[in-house]
Parts: C-alpha cells; sequence; structure tokens
C-alpha cells in the first residue's frame, strides 16, 4: 500500500496541536482593514481551535498528522 500524501495547502495552514485538536488562523486580516471595526481586527488576532465537524474535513487530508 503507497503512502498517503498530505494536502498541501492544509499542512500551510492548519497544525496539529499537543492534545490532538486542530489549530488554525482567523480569516478576514488579509485586506480591505479599512471597512472592519477595531473590535473585529482585535478579536481576529491570533488563532483559533477548528470544531468537530471541521477538525474531521481536516483530518482526511493530513493522514499522518
Amino acid at each position: 500500500m503507497p503512502k498517503l500524501k498530505t494536502k498541501s495547502a492544509v499542512k500551510k495552514r492548519f497544525r496539529v496541536t499537543a492534545s490532538g485538536r486542530i489549530k488554525g488562523n482567523v480569516a478576514c486580516k488579509r485586506h480591505n482593514l479599512r471597512k472592519r471595526s477595531q473590535k473585529m481586527k482585535r478579536q481576529t488576532r491570533g488563532t483559533f481551535i477548528l470544531s468537530s465537524g471541521d477538525k474531521a474535513l481536516i483530518t482526511r487530508y493530513m493522514p499522518y498528522g
């Protein structure tokens, strides 16, 4: 059986924590920031933990993660 490849897009965007949860970056921080409120820009700082439904989808794309 051949080895499975990890999707390149997934390995660039997500990391697995020590407890096995998936960590990702918050969206909407690239451009058009002048339109967004200061509160929204502050809340999207840093990273977030994916929900269980999204985790199932992402783990399919990184079989050894």
